[in-house]
């Protein structure tokens, strides 16, 4: 942990109002880096970092997806999976009104609102999942049923094959 003050997030100040127990790891930020790189940062395999997506289906329905970093989201699988016909990536402009996170920074955990989740079905076989903790240079390390539960989540078959 860095010295100094910590900043609380919505995410952590949710898992902390549900008594749910995580880890928080902080790193540094030189430049804008991928999940990939972020994972090499901290220090956990690539299988445990997920980042969070954010889709659109239109006329205000939005679906949030969690996959490992180094995996892409299969957009029709996950439109089928979301009862809908077509899924669109948010665009980044958007991110911030509808989530409250910025790109980069987006938590699955303590959006503006709870909008119906999902999680690859690879967390299955993780003791823990590292997801974003609602700030560029902050991650949350926690077991995956707990992220399930405070996210209200489906597991699902979510990237591409």
């Amino acid at each position: 942990m860095a010295k100094g003050k910590l900043v609380k997030t919505n995410a952590v100040r949710l898992l902390d109002q549900q008594k749910i127990s995580y880890n928080l790891i902080e790193y540094d930020v030189d430049d804008h880096i991928d999940g990939v790189s972020v994972a090499k940062k901290v220090g956990f395999p690539v299988s445990h970092v997920f980042k969070t997506l954010v889709t659109t289906a239109g006329s205000g329905k939005f679906f949030v997806f969690v996959i490992p970093v180094s995996e892409e989201l299969d957009l029709k699988g996950c439109a089928k999976i979301s009862g809908v016909k077509k899924l669109e990536m948010l665009h980044v402009k958007d991110l911030l009104a509808t989530t409250g996170y910025v790109r980069g920074g987006c938590s699955p955990i303590g959006m503006k609102k709870l909008f119906p989740t999902f999680i690859d079905e690879s967390v299955n076989h993780l003791e823990y999942i590292v997801v974003s903790a609602g700030k560029i240079g902050m991650q949350i390390k926690l077991h995956p049923q707990h992220l399930i539960s405070v996210t209200n989540a489906r597991v699902a078959k979510l990237t591409v094959s």
